[in-house]
């Protein structure tokens, strides 16, 4: 609602009322005494600040179930938190610290940074400090290892938080200095988003994922067009698609502004989460009463190999409409498309196949446990054999930080999910997003290439 209006330009009589604003008013007013608004996300933010419901704008305080840093930013809520003077953090087994942007340590700077990480953890006896050897990329590593759970409300001090929307919870990007608060207190405060609705239906086309169903996404609304707003995912198209595309979806939220991305459990979250989880957890659902500000649709069939060009993730267009754009590096990994599924289409495309001769390729699995697998099923060797890197988890080359930087000129497509100006190295570099199967055909061709390009 835009109920201001600018001080220079008095009200005509006619406007001294807004009957439909007022009316607005009053029926968020309505349904809020009568519990009539009952999104997944305000139900969950609800139960975590002990009430019975929440209304979008409302400023609430909410306990957390995990707080979260890494490498870069737990440095600085370490620092805040021992300004507080408190003597303990609020639940030594549901702070995680996660050394993952610069480790394995790339120089002196960063080891320092991981250090302080370790020492702390240390001497508060955290049970979740993750070394080099056991970590991964945090937001692929947490659901992993069943530490995040459906209903639960997660910060962390990373935008792509949002992530474990995917089980149906509530996870959301924050700053290093509420991440010191809530480690402290275990509450955290929250503005309660709005909610938009985005409904998939129709069947995906031949390598079409997740990944090109949110870039499709950002490319429609832009990347402020959620701004502050919980982005709800669902559909027939959401209903069918693996927990793997649920997560990239979610993670990318932050790309359109959005507060937070989530999907309504079902029997994929169950068979995701069960035996898994290392807590119990609780699927909270929307009801029929359902507000939200906007509703898109989609038919996925329309929908296609979809690729980012520089310098923002909105800047969308069909990967079949580049072909002539050549590109000096290929990453595939990230928390974004680094799970073992991600691994696996990547090396279905380029078996067989050399990396061409004027491109290298980087690939990241997220963590020790999609190495392993990878290792099992021979995927590793697949890329060894194609001439491209198998490295051990980190973010490295994602966010500029090491395994993969771009040099003045160069080009680069990569599974991550962020393309602006110097993202991943030089300013007057350019980053290019795609899925894995986009990604591992254009390594093949040393250009922006589809899978049928290469089968």
């Amino acid at each position: 609602m835009d109920g201001l209006r600018d001080v220079d330009h008095p009200m005509e009589p006619a406007d001294q009322i807004d009957y439909f604003e007022l009316y607005f008013v009053v029926f968020r007013i309505h349904l809020f005494i009568s519990g009539g608004i009952v999104t997944i996300t305000e139900k969950i933010l609800a139960a975590h600040a002990g009430k019975d419901n929440v209304v979008p704008g409302e400023l609430i305080n909410a306990k957390v179930d995990l707080v979260l840093a890494n490498d870069i930013t737990a440095p600085i809520s370490i620092t805040e938190f021992k300004k507080t003077g408190a003597k303990d953090v609020f639940d030594r087994d549901r702070v995680a610290f996660i050394p993952d942007h610069f480790a394995p340590q790339k120089d002196i700077k960063a080891a320092e940074q991981c250090k302080m990480l370790r020492d702390f953890s240390k001497d508060y006896d955290l049970g979740l400090y993750f070394e080099v050897g056991r970590m991964g990329v945090e937001h692929a590593l947490l659901p992993e290892q069943g530490l995040v759970v459906p209903g639960d409300l997660v910060i962390g001090a990373d935008s792509h938080t949002c992530t474990y929307g995917a089980l149906g919870a509530f996870s959301t990007g924050v700053g290093s200095t509420d991440v010191a608060a809530a480690m402290a207190t275990g509450e955290c405060w929250f503005k309660v988003p709005e909610s938009m609705k985005f409904i998939y239906y129709g069947k995906l086309g031949e390598w079409v994922s997740g990944k090109d169903l949110i870039l499709h996404t950002i490319g429609d609304i832009g990347v402020d067009g959620a701004l502050y707003r919980a982005m709800e995912f669902e559909g027939e198209t959401i209903s069918a698609l693996p927990m793997s595309g649920r997560l990239t979806m979610c993670n990318m939220a932050i790309e359109a502004g959005g507060k937070n991305g989530i999907i309504v459990p079902d029997g994929i979250t169950e068979e995701y989460v069960n035996g898994r989880a290392k807590r119990e957890y609780q699927f909270f659902t929307s009801g029929k009463e359902n507000t939200y500000v906007d509703v898109r649709e989609y038919d996925c069939a329309q929908i296609p190999l979809t690729v980012s060009c520089p310098h923002l993730p909105s800047n969308t267009k069909p990967a079949a409409d580049l072909d002539s754009v050549s590109i000096d590096q290929v990453v595939v990994g990230s928390c974004t498309n680094g799970r073992i599924e991600d691994i696996r289409e990547a090396a279905e495309v380029i078996k067989g196949k050399k990396v061409n001769p004027n491109t290298r390729m980087i690939v990241i699995p997220a963590t020790q446990q999609i190495y392993l697998q990878a290792l099992r099923e021979g995927l590793a060797e697949i890329f060894v054999n194609a001439e491209a890197v198998f490295s051990t988890p980190t973010c490295g080359p994602c966010l500029g930080g090491h395994m993969g930087i771009l040099a003045k000129g160069e080009r680069a497509i990569a599974t991550t999910n962020r393309n602006f100006v110097g993202r991943m190295g030089h300013p007057e570099s350019e980053v290019y997003l795609s899925n894995p199967a986009v990604a591992a055909a254009s390594a093949v061709l040393g250009r922006i290439a589809t899978p049928e390009e290469v089968q």
